[in-house]
């Protein structure tokens, strides 16, 4: 057994143990800071070099360490074999796995070490891209489309949806392109399917934004049938949108429904803005019961304003009382989702509190909190107001109900609201003491609500004309809120009214201090400068007010009035145009028109303008007037009888209106007709003198034998008449002067006499005058018989003007009245 058995030698050269007793000096950590070879190396790039690892652990075999100075030493491994990088007999071994360190045969030569290559210059450049190659035309081209898509955007969020319409058409037809070049090199699965979605959608929705409502449809059409286009089923809604506006109303609720199906249950939000505007479309459609399903089912799923409004507004439709206080009762619980007022109150002096406090009052997110509580107080006073007269017997009673129910939710403070429209709706009713009474209940509440009582209650008494308690209401409402316009406004009506212009001034100025928006201060103001004759600060008044109202007809006629005030009928006539583009049918500023041109000389102009007036209100007896004196004017006598007939309809007691129509008559040479009028006139008017005047003439120019008649009671008419004035004279002659009683009768007694005896004798010389049966008519003397009668168409007076009687002038026009204010409802 030992033959197989081999004992190691003692003196064994290969010894694999052999040399871990050795020092290497190598290690001695502690004297490298004195090591100049070491401190040298390390200060270069060469000694940061990584260190050479051998595959083969070496053994502790004394070994001289190699550096980078020209050290050709070599190294030898445990294995007797030299290390990788040495030198051998004078021959370089290539070096192997370590090159990519950044070794190389140089370095053993003494070059200096550049592993990253710095000392090769810099890279070569980018090898150009080929713009011919399929690839980068298609890139290019998808880019273009996605700036078009874009630009397209843009436009439609500026106002220019035709530019739009055009990019997002030029954009589906570069894509288009595009696609055709994608199937030309490559599979149809690499196609960019959410470029072409982006293009068909944005071409669809410029063809709904520029109305363009069959070119939509048929587009959404085109996406909803591919079934590439994941989640294109929602846009049905759009679709449904489209025959909304179209008042295709089957086909919206069709649309909407399927858009409903294919929408997953996890997009609440969604499905019920659906719902919501299906319920819209039943109302529009009149299915008001199918509307209420809706909303009850968007009430309970997630209520909101809007929604609770409408379920409001569809049960009032159908008129069911229980359902409209439900619903109410559901409008009012909608949470508002906002915070209270006491965030934005400072609780402490701290300066950077404060800071922050102020910095978030005014912010975004506080405006949007603010416009949210108002649309919902709207909402709830709105609901109120349809809802009150109705739910109950009677509509107090149902108020009442609508105040409990609101006192008792998170919008007390609308209590007070309701209970003053309630005083408003009395005032509808024409129930003014209820009004007045429901306003006094007010009277000790707090500040803000007080003032608004006594504004109403203030302005209820001004129209009223009981100035006394219109003026101490609105003194009441001052006190309480000294920065309400409208109690000062009301304030200024009331020293308006008592004729103190300048005190009303300072309060309509303190008004538009407090609210520049206030248009009733700002049009009184203008008022009471008209009144004070200050006419440039009045004509300022109104041009700002006009700033402000553009298409108000007050305000346009009141600065054509200072125009025509301040003498400058150019502007007036220019304003007056302005007023009849916005009210074409108004007949007093047609006539004004007519009237300013008369006076400049322009006859057509203000024929044009007095016509049209009197088509639009033939019962004013200016234009009337004025129309007849115009044809007379120009010889067309049988077209003045119209107006004058017209006239004497309206009215019937005025005598001139008859005899004009009968000078018409008689200067057309139809004396039959006018001889028929005469005595018609005569007949309602027997002891009118200018009318038995003329039938005498007449009778005497066509021979009748009623001559005698009629002269007789000429004469009798003309000595009682002749009597009247004598007692009319002595009467006056007795009571003014200081002369004695007998001078005084002997006077009055040979004045009649002498008076009687003269009026024989005229009215022998008149009768004598008159013209025989075969003299024209006209060629008769027309100035003795007429000589106290003018006859008002003939043509030696001048046409009457009606500007004794102006519209604009007087202050009996409408827009002349203050303007009051209630409290807005």
């Amino acid at each position: 057994m030992m033959e197989n058995v081999h004992l190691a030698p003692e003196t064994d050269e290969d010894d694999l143990y052999s040399g871990f007793n050795d020092y290497n000096p190598a290690f001695d950590t502690e004297e490298l800071e004195n090591d100049t070879g070491f401190q040298q190396a390390v200060r270069t790039s060469h000694g940061r070099r990584p260190p050479v690892t051998a595959k083969i652990p070496s053994t502790a075999v004394s070994r001289p360490i190699a550096t980078g100075y020209g050290s050709k030493t070599s190294l030898t491994s445990s294995m007797g074999r030299p290390m990788t990088g040495t030198i051998q007999d004078g021959v370089a071994r290539p070096m192997t796995a370590v090159r990519a360190a950044g070794f190389s045969k140089a370095a053993l030569r003494g070059s200096a070490f550049d592993p990253l290559g710095q000392s090769r210059g810099p890279a070569p450049p980018l090898e150009a891209k080929n713009e011919d190659s399929p690839e980068e035309k298609i890139r290019q081209l998808e880019k273009k489309v996605n700036e078009l898509v874009e630009e397209s955007c843009i436009a439609n969020s500026c106002g220019d949806l035709k530019l739009a319409l055009e990019k997002a058409k030029d954009a589906g037809r570069k894509e288009r392109v595009l696609v055709r070049q994608r199937e030309q090199i490559t599979s149809p699965e690499n196609i960019n399917l959410d470029l072409t979605y982006s293009v068909l959608f944005n071409l669809a929705s410029q063809y709904s934004a520029n109305e363009m409502y069959a070119e939509a449809l048929n587009t959404y059409q085109v996406i909803v049938k591919n079934k590439m286009f994941s989640n294109a089923g929602r846009l049905k809604v759009n679709m449904g949108n489209i025959y909304l506006k179209q008042r295709n109303y089957s086909k919206a609720i069709k649309f909407y429904r399927m858009a409903l199906d294919q929408i997953p249950s996890v997009h609440k939000e969604m499905r019920i803005k659906i719902m919501q505007n299906i319920g819209i479309t039943f109302i529009k459609t009149g299915q008001y019961s199918d509307a209420i399903n809706s909303f009850e089912h968007i009430m309970s799923m997630a209520p909101s304003l809007k929604a609770g409004f409408n379920l409001i507004l569809s049960c009032f439709a159908i008129g069911d009382r229980e359902k409209m206080k439900k619903a109410f009762q559901k409008l009012i619980a909608v949470p508002l989702e906002i915070d209270e007022d006491d965030k934005y109150i400072s609780p402490s002096d701290d300066p950077h509190t404060n800071l922050l406090i102020e910095a978030i009052k005014n912010d975004h997110l506080r405006q949007m909190e603010r416009e949210r509580k108002a649309m919902a107080e709207k909402y709830i006073m709105t609901a109120a107001k349809l809802i009150a007269p109705v739910i109950e017997a009677s509509f107090a009673v149902g108020y009442n109900w609508c105040v409990e129910v609101v006192k008792a939710s998170q919008y007390v403070e609308l209590a007070n609201d309701l209970e003053i429209n309630k005083a408003i709706t009395y005032l509808r009713q024409k129930d003014f003491n209820q009004a007045v009474d429901t306003l006094k209940m007010f009277e000790k509440k707090d500040s803000r609500v007080k003032s608004a009582a006594a504004t109403n209650l203030s302005f209820l008494y001004y129209l009223e004309n009981e100035f006394a308690q219109a003026s101490s209401y609105a003194d009441l409402a001052v006190n309480s809120d000294r920065y309400n316009p409208s109690a000062l406004t009301n304030k200024g009506n009331t020293v308006f009214a008592n004729g103190d212009y300048e005190k009303a001034a300072e309060f309509y100025k303190e008004a538009l201090r407090n609210d520049s928006s206030c248009t009733e201060a700002l049009y009184n103001i203008g008022l009471t400068y008209k009144k004070l004759n200050r006419l440039d600060e009045a004509l300022d008044s109104f041009l700002k007010l006009h700033a402000i109202l553009r298409n108000s007809a007050q305000v346009l006629c009141q600065i054509a009035n200072v125009y025509e005030l301040m003498e400058d009928p150019n502007q007036a006539i220019e304003w007056l145009m302005q007023l009849i583009s916005v009210v074409p049918t108004d007949s007093q500023a047609l006539s004004k028109l007519g009237e300013l041109y008369d006076s400049e000389g322009d006859k057509s102009q203000a024929f044009q303008y007095y016509y049209e007036s009197y088509r639009y209100f033939p019962s004013n007896i200016e234009v009337i007037e004025w129309l007849g004196a115009y044809y007379i004017d120009t010889q067309f006598c049988e077209k003045a009888i119209q107006y004058f007939e017209r006239a004497s309809l309206i009215q019937p007691t005025q005598v001139k209106w008859q005899l004009m129509v009968a000078s018409c008559f008689r200067r057309s040479g139809n004396y039959q007709k006018a001889l028929a009028t005469y005595k018609e006139i005569h007949r309602k008017f027997p002891e009118n003198v200018e009318c038995l005047r003329f039938l005498v003439r007449l009778c005497t120019d066509i021979g009748l034998k009623e001559v005698q008649e009629y002269a007789t009671k000429l004469k009798r008419l003309e000595k009682m008449k002749e009597m009247r004035e004598q007692r009319i004279k002595s009467g006056r002659d007795s009571s003014g002067g200081s002369r004695s009683k007998r001078e005084g009768s002997a006077g009055s007694d040979s004045g009649q006499n002498n008076s009687a005896s003269s009026k024989s004798e005229r009215l022998s010389a008149k009768l004598r005058a008159l013209p025989g049966t075969d003299e024209p008519y006209e060629s008769s003397g027309n100035k003795e018989i007429d000589a106290s009668y003018v006859d008002p168409l003939g043509p030696q007076i001048e046409r009457p003007k009606t500007a004794a009687k102006k519209r604009i002038d007087e202050d009996d026009f409408a827009d002349e009245e203050l303007g009051d204010d209630l409290l807005p409802e």
